[in-house]
């Protein structure tokens, strides 16, 4: 860790600024959100489809403005983007917990996510921007705040819902609010390199999105690059069920569920640059990105054998039979994400051709929200017809062939140049970075 803070020390004031700011995002939201479910259906008594359309709205709002989120900040700036998501996640946090009313609940929960498309790709470009040519290690220790922030976030919660659920909430609003304070007074103001010019109406937003829509190789490594997300998510998904079903709902089952996700953050945490450094030596990012996917298709494998076994039931061996192959399941996602993600960042820089970056980032989680969310639909099927069928082994299955078909394609598009192939320029002059 204190290699990691050394290296930390090495970027300049605004990049560290900003994986700062990345962990106290993330340590904000996840004290939050794992316990807003129960707060609704428990404490508020909210029907089963209320709770749905509440946290749906959230998710549905984030993934759908991403783009305008991107749009905006390589139009008028990062800082006020970050700043503006901040602000807004402040007061939708804080009306979470002060309000009963469906509408009003509803309208909270719609702040909450459109706060998240306003920074995430503001924050994004901002860091490729100032990294400079340090990107994909900015984004390696980017994942570690990142992380770190989504493993403590949960604890700080858990203590303060046991206060009660407003608290959080009011603390969450604080940590957002805090945070806007100390990016208006610290961050330095930041434009992309091609919006230090005023936009004219030959470079208004259809331009904008006509230039990213028509970089095909973009839209072709989105696409390749949405299993890896649909991969990584069922670490909230399928691995907890599978631990639950095969361990039960008890405080074994429990557990085992902790394990897991503190597999996945701890290693992660613990791991990432020093599994950057090792890839950035040894292989160029095309390669790299293809083998984290491999990787993490070959994460379903523990599943996949332990589906094919014979298992004990109860005792020590049942527990280590529910908990050890998802657990491993879990680490080796962790891996093949430390090893793609960094990589993935500066490869949308590099295929964006260093213009729109936000806008591009805004429409790569754009198609990848998409993507996660007809994944989860195909993934929670998949368990459901596998349990009736007794076919224990078809959702791991499925999901391992997710992974290699996505690592094929990855190499595919790396082999025929387009993944070092930066997006055309539009005519007009370039301006300096500053």
């Amino acid at each position: 860790m204190k290699g990691t803070l050394r290296q930390l020390g090495t970027f300049e004031r605004s990049v560290r600024l900003l994986m700062v700011n990345q962990f106290t995002i993330n340590l904000g939201f996840y004290m939050l959100m794992p316990y807003l479910a129960a707060h609704l259906s428990g404490t508020l008594g909210l029907a089963g489809w209320t709770v749905g359309l509440v946290l749906g709205v959230r998710n549905f709002t984030q993934q759908g403005m991403f783009l305008v989120g991107g749009t905006l900040a390589d139009r008028i700036g990062y800082k006020p983007l970050i700043v503006a998501g901040c602000l807004l996640r402040t007061v939708g946090f804080a009306t979470l917990g002060l309000v009963d009313s469906t509408p009003a609940l509803l309208a909270a929960s719609a702040a909450t996510g459109l706060a998240g498309a306003l920074f995430n790709p503001a924050v994004r470009a901002y860091v490729a921007r100032d990294a400079g040519e340090r990107r994909i290690e900015a984004f390696a220790l980017f994942n570690v705040f990142y992380q770190a922030g989504i493993l403590l976030g949960p604890l700080v919660g858990l203590a303060l819902t046991a206060v009660g659920f407003r608290t959080t909430c009011l603390v969450a609003a604080a940590v957002f609010g805090l945070l806007a304070v100390v990016q208006i007074r610290a961050l330095p103001p930041r434009r992309a390199a091609d919006g230090d010019r005023a936009p004219t109406d030959r470079d208004g937003v259809p331009a904008q999105w006509r230039q990213v829509v028509s970089n095909r190789p973009f839209l072709l490594f989105s696409a390749a690059m949405t299993g890896s997300y649909v991969l990584s998510f069922q670490v909230f998904l399928a691995l907890p069920l599978q631990v639950r079903l095969a361990g039960g709902d008890g405080p074994a089952g429990a557990a085992a569920t902790a394990l897991l996700f503190a597999a996945s953050g701890l290693s992660t945490i613990l791991f990432q640059t020093r599994v950057t450094a090792w890839c950035a030596a040894r292989m160029a990012p095309g390669r790299a990105l293809t083998w984290g996917l491999v990787t993490m298709g070959a994460a379903f494998v523990p599943l996949l054998a332990a589906a094919s076994l014979s298992v004990p039931q109860g005792g020590a061996g049942g527990w280590l039979s529910a908990c050890v192959p998802p657990v491993l399941s879990a680490l080796l996602l962790a891996f093949g994400t430390m090893i793609t993600y960094p990589f993935e960042m500066d490869t949308i820089v590099r295929l964006s051709g260093d213009r729109r970056v936000a806008t591009h980032y805004g429409l790569y989680n754009t198609v990848c929200g998409i993507g996660i969310t007809l994944g989860n639909l195909l993934t929670g099927a998949s368990l459901d017809a596998s349990r009736a069928a007794g076919v224990p082994a078809l959702p791991w299955l499925a999901l391992l062939t997710l992974g290699l078909g996505c690592a094929a394609a990855l190499r595919g598009l790396n082999r025929s140049g387009r993944l070092t192939r930066a997006a055309p320029m539009s005519s007009g002059p370039r301006e300096r970075l500053h």
